[in-house]
């Protein structure tokens, strides 16, 4: 009975639902007069005729005439009484089976059923919502976000100005709420004044006035938003951003990380506090064919080599992982052990081609520099020659054109970097280069998750995508830098000792056995252990550093969780 005097209610504070119902219900009443006065004119004609009825009579061959139904059980057998029988029938068949139906439908179904869809994607958060992620567009990044923050237990909520696509984001079990993102009032009813965070993810314009409304409201709540265009970040800050993020910059440079230059020097990939990840290839040394026991390097050099790739498959190697000629080494280790082993193994130089990029974009652009800035030579291709004027290596024209391509030496070129926006552009063009060069190292951009597979398939060595290292940006700025992104599916992460593991040593808490997560370092206070050794004891205060997939990361959180 609650449930439905609250949809009655919620039907009935529209005023245009209320001017429709009372509409029908004039009209109703017009139709209740007309069957009344027919039935007052049926005794008329009859009583002439020499019939006697009743007023009920009268009342049921008025409504059984105009229904159609038309039973014969009473007639008229003057020419005025079949004539005003016929009056009757054609009124029925105009008010009550054509327009009854209409008013009924027009003035109170559909206005009801919409009404019931509303109340699906609700308006407003409940009365002590509190420490929620408000997100204001539903975009690549938001889809690759809102997994994590589930995963993490933070509450969110996804504004959504346009009933029907509320509705389909409610049906696929996100939390909506309608309204829309630039009126106060919205944020006045999702409580954003108690919102742990406010994500302004969609144009330039729109985010500056995402962040100015916001902070109208409250001027606690940090405010991360997106920028495309550089001269943009100012006013974005000047709105009242707290994080303004360069995503095409942080994709190129990204990328340009995961770049292998001429030789085999570790290349840094991320950092942790103290704790340094890198990447360097096993191409051209001595380490191919020698498995990890045999290659000695923790003991030669301190680092620890917590994953390696082969052809885009990363693994949580074992004493007896074998080392091939395509295989990448991820290694742990503190900024003197990786000095340590670039001493030992970058002494193995392959070529000083310089590597490619495909796209002179945003992301092209930005990863060119963090390339140059390694010392790194690199090359862009670009058919639209206005988009790069200030680049100094270029070749113009198509890369999906073989001359083009071989113009730009993708012959000697020890790496290819793919950074088009469009995703059917990189996985055909990382097809082409990888039957041109099967031993090129290949880096593509992706800009929607579901296409990193297939890239992969296509022959891309390593593939960032625009949505997971834009989700992971924005998750760090709430959780302050507890996950680094360090490839696609790949992450390592922060976590507080769980209580299983307090107190027993490293080796016998099999995180790795039941996660297929590694950790690779441990902070309790002011001590940081990298590469700590299986008899570590974990301490209750302790927190861990792991290197996992996402999908350990994931088991490891559930199996962990606090």
């Amino acid at each position: 009975m609650k449930f439905v005097s609250a949809q009655l209610a919620f039907f009935f504070r529209n005023r245009t639902t209320r001017r429709n119902v009372r509409a029908l219900l004039r009209f109703v009443a017009v139709l209740v007069a007309m069957m009344l006065v027919f039935s007052i004119i049926f005794h008329f004609i009859a009583e002439a005729e020499g019939q006697r009825h009743s007023w009920v009579t009268g009342l049921y061959w008025t409504v059984v005439t105009m229904a159609t139904l038309g039973y014969g059980d009473i007639i008229f057998q003057s020419d005025l009484g079949r004539i005003f029988s016929v009056v009757v029938l054609l009124s029925g068949v105009l008010f009550l089976l054509v327009l009854l139906p209409f008013a009924f439908i027009q003035f109170f179904y559909a206005p009801w059923i919409e009404a019931q869809s509303q109340m699906r994607a609700p308006r407003e958060l409940p009365e002590g919502t509190r420490d929620h992620v408000i997100l204001t567009r539903y975009d690549p990044v938001t889809m690759s976000l809102i997994p994590r923050l589930v995963d993490y237990g933070h509450p969110y909520v996804l504004l959504e100005g346009d009933m029907q696509r509320a509705l389909e984001l409610y049906d696929q079990g996100i939390h909506v709420v309608l309204g829309d993102v630039d009126d106060i009032e919205t944020y006045r009813r999702i409580r954003a004044a108690d919102a742990a965070m406010v994500v302004a993810s969609d144009n330039d314009f729109l985010n500056s006035s995402i962040a100015f409304t916001v902070r109208e409201l409250t001027d606690r709540v940090p405010i991360v938003a997106t920028v495309r265009a550089p001269e943009s970040i100012d006013v974005l800050e000047l709105a009242g951003s707290s994080h303004v993020l360069q995503l095409a910059e942080m994709l190129g440079r990204s990328l340009a990380r995961r770049t292998l230059g001429g030789d085999t020097r570790a290349s840094i990939i991320g950092r942790f506090d103290g704790l340094l990840i890198a990447e360097a290839p096993a191409t051209g040394t001595p380490l191919v064919g020698r498995t990890l026991r045999e290659s000695n390097l923790r003991k030669a050099t301190g680092v620890n080599v917590v994953g390696v790739w082969e052809r885009g498959s990363f693994e949580i190697p074992g004493p007896e992982t074998r080392i091939g000629p395509h295989t990448v080494l991820v290694l742990a280790g503190s900024e003197e052990q990786l000095q340590n082993f670039d001493a030992l193994i970058c002494i193995y130089s392959s070529t000083d081609a310089p590597v490619l990029i495909l796209g002179g974009g945003r992301v092209g652009r930005a990863a060119a520099r963090a390339l140059q800035e390694r010392e790194v030579v690199c090359r862009i291709v670009e058919k639209n020659p206005e988009r790069v004027r200030d680049v100094p290596d270029l070749v113009i024209g198509s890369a999906a054109e073989l001359e083009v391509l071989e113009r730009a030496g993708i012959r000697e070129a020890p790496s290819t970097l793919v950074t088009t926006n469009d995703d059917a552009t990189n996985i055909y063009l990382t097809i082409y280069c990888r039957r041109l060069r099967p031993d090129m190292q290949i880096v593509s951009r992706a800009t929607l998750e579901r296409n990193v597979s297939t890239l992969h398939r296509a022959g891309a060595d390593f593939v960032m995508s625009y949505a997971s290292m834009g989700a992971n940006a924005i998750f760090n700025v709430l959780e302050r830098d507890d996950v680094v992104m360090l490839a696609e599916g790949l992450d390592v992460f922060r976590y507080p000792a769980p209580a299983q593991v307090v107190g027993r040593p490293l080796g016998e808490s099999r995180i790795r056995e039941t996660t297929g997560c590694s950790v690779v370092a441990v902070e309790n206070g002011t001590e940081f252990v990298i590469n700590p050794p299986p008899e570590t004891t974990i301490p209750a205060s302790a927190v861990l550093i792991l290197i996992g997939t996402t999908d350990g990361e994931r088991r490891f959180i559930q199996l962990y969780r606090r």
